[in-house]
């Protein structure tokens, strides 16, 4: 005969985020292109918020509310 199966609650480390290195924190830094993806402008919801990021025609970005 087994005996029962005892479920036991997880490790309180387990219930931790999980370690990262230092570095996962800073922020590398995010190409334009990659979230313009070819369109002169895209929209970014951010706290509730919707902002516009436009590319301009001497290469600026122009960040709107």
């Amino acid at each position: 005969m087994t005996p029962p199966r005892i479920d036991m609650p997880p490790a309180p480390e387990a219930l931790l985020p999980a370690a990262r290195p230092a570095q996962a924190h800073a922020s590398a830094p995010l190409p334009s292109d990659q979230l313009l993806q070819g369109r002169k402008a895209v929209e970014i919801s951010h706290n509730g918020s919707v902002y516009r990021l436009q590319a301009t025609k001497l290469g600026k970005l122009i960040l709107t509310k």
